[in-house]
């Protein structure tokens, strides 16, 4: 048991991998010497989700030059970074969990102090940007959703899109038995820990490659976040829908009211037409909503795995 005990690590390093095999050199060459500086029993689990150019093979060989601290899990097609680091929280084995973007955005030399933090008592350590190097659209937008989100849900998160963040084992097993499919982990982490603190980390340009999220992903994402932790939009819009209703019945009125006073009247029609149409656009937006909540209650039902795994390459000779 001594023994078992002595070869579990202290810290894993989650990294989703998709399609980055001109980042992944440098992740090697940076990664690795940041962990040993440490001091600290680690493993880094990198997780291919479907990666289409070299970086299976690069990770392949990662592994075979660093296999004592090195595990790879091999997805079989792309399932998305959530499912992709879901897959790597269900291989890891260290007391905490760091999650890392494959990117170089955020530097591995910054682990050290997230883990520094959690050493103070705090079992979740959500992370804040230090001026961002990202374009201009993409700060504003994450700005006002991040806003938006949080007069919405109570998940309250700074930054949300920083990938570098720090789990305990308590935190990681809780999220690890959620069953639902739509799983925003942050907001889970943030919901299932005692005690969560924000830090500032350093942020720079991206090394190589593009970003996987577009806008379109960015607002799919928040859609998922909102609907998945609150139903205040669907009370807001019933509460919407029992006002306007009121208004368009007093307006009826007036106008039954006012064609047998004053006669028929052709003043108006287009004001009455921009109203008609303001109300349709509210009411459309609203089917939407309600579509979002259906779709979930849809793909919950299915209970199809969130993730499926090709292979997983690990050293045998480790005890679990």
């Amino acid at each position: 048991m001594t023994n078992k005990k002595k070869d579990i690590p202290q810290v894993s390093v989650v990294i989703p991998v998709y399609n980055e095999e001109e980042s992944l050199p440098t992740l090697f060459a940076r990664l690795y010497p940041a962990m040993d500086a440490l001091g600290r029993r680690y493993e880094c689990v990198f997780v291919d989700d479907g990666s289409h150019d070299r970086s299976a093979a690069l990770l392949r060989g990662q592994f075979a030059q660093r296999p004592d601290v090195t595990r790879v899990v091999l997805l079989q097609s792309n399932f998305g970074q959530h499912a992709a680091i879901l897959a790597g929280f269900s291989a890891t084995r260290g007391e905490r969990v760091i999650t890392l973007d494959a990117d170089l955005q955020n530097p591995p030399e910054e682990i050290g102090n997230l883990l520094a933090k959690m050493d103070e008592g705090y079992d979740y350590i959500g992370t804040i940007r230090r001026k961002r190097q990202d374009a201009a659209w993409r700060r504003l937008a994450s700005r006002m959703m991040n806003r938006l989100r949080e007069r919405i849900t109570r998940v309250r998160m700074t930054d949300q899109g920083c990938m570098l963040r720090a789990y305990s084992r308590e935190v990681i097993d809780a999220i690890n038995n959620t069953s639902e499919l739509n799983t925003f982990i942050p907001a889970l982490a943030y919901l299932y820990a005692t005690k969560p603190v924000e830090i500032e980390v350093e942020h720079n340009e991206r090394q190589a490659g593009r970003s996987k999220y577009s806008l379109y992903r960015l607002i799919r994402l928040n859609f998922d976040l909102v609907t998945g932790f609150s139903v205040m939009p669907l009370q807001i819009f019933s509460i919407a829908g029992f006002i306007i209703t009121i208004l368009a019945g007093i307006l009826v009125v007036y106008m039954v009211v006012d064609r047998f006073v004053e006669g028929p009247q052709v003043q108006g029609v287009f004001t009455l037409f921009a109203i008609a149409f303001f109300l349709i656009g509210i009411a459309l937006f609203g089917i939407g909503l309600l579509g979002e909540y259906v779709g979930r209650i849809y793909q919950e039902v299915q209970r199809r795995p969130r993730y499926l795994v090709r292979a997983i390459l690990e050293n045998k000779n480790q005890d679990d």
